[in-house]
């Protein structure tokens, strides 16, 4: 059973014995939304006001960690908070313990240009992620099939899901087993 082990934001903290998925985005992009719905309702703390996370949070699902990062581009962080986010996501990133990174996006706009800074920065990272096209729920099926066309059509692992209305979780799961 997942349980929470600890919230961190120094590199001396992070915990090495095991592989991580974590779970990066957009504040608002539906990260803790999403955890909760592949794991355990109540694991990751969800509200309306983003950029609630501030540090990262480790969960043990046993085999590996799960790992909640804040999310990135929200606009009212200070520019200390600013440069103490980079650094903590530098030394997150720089380790060796990931298997997969799941970068969550919003459907309905696809990758912003922090997502696409996101992704750049997971491949110089040389780390393996997925994306993770969440709220299709809020699209008519003409929309999702026009946004898979025109917004991720240059993406090759695309995973179009509904956190919320818990649609295609089992999809993710199977690229998430695969990882470990």
């Amino acid at each position: 059973m997942i349980r929470f082990v600890k919230s961190t934001d120094n590199k001396n903290d992070f915990p090495n014995d095991k592989r991580e998925i974590v779970f990066v985005g957009r504040s608002n992009a539906g990260k803790s939304t999403l955890i909760n719905a592949l794991y355990k309702k109540g694991l990751a703390y969800t509200g309306k006001t983003p950029g609630k996370t501030k540090m990262i949070n480790y969960f043990d699902n046993e085999d590996y960690y799960v790992v909640d990062v804040p999310g990135y581009g929200f606009a009212n962080r200070s520019k200390q908070e600013a440069i103490k986010f980079g650094e903590m996501m530098e030394d997150y990133f720089s380790r060796d313990q990931i298997a997969l990174c799941v970068m969550i996006v919003d459907s309905r706009i696809g990758l912003t240009k922090d997502d696409v800074d996101m992704k750049e920065f997971l491949e110089s990272m040389h780390i393996n992620y997925v994306i993770a096209a969440n709220k299709i729920d809020k699209l008519s099926n003409n929309q999702l099939n026009n946004n898979k066309n025109k917004l991720f059509k240059d993406y090759k692992r695309v995973v179009y899901l509904s956190a919320e209305k818990r649609t295609n979780l089992d999809e993710l799961k199977e690229v998430i087993n695969k990882s470990i």
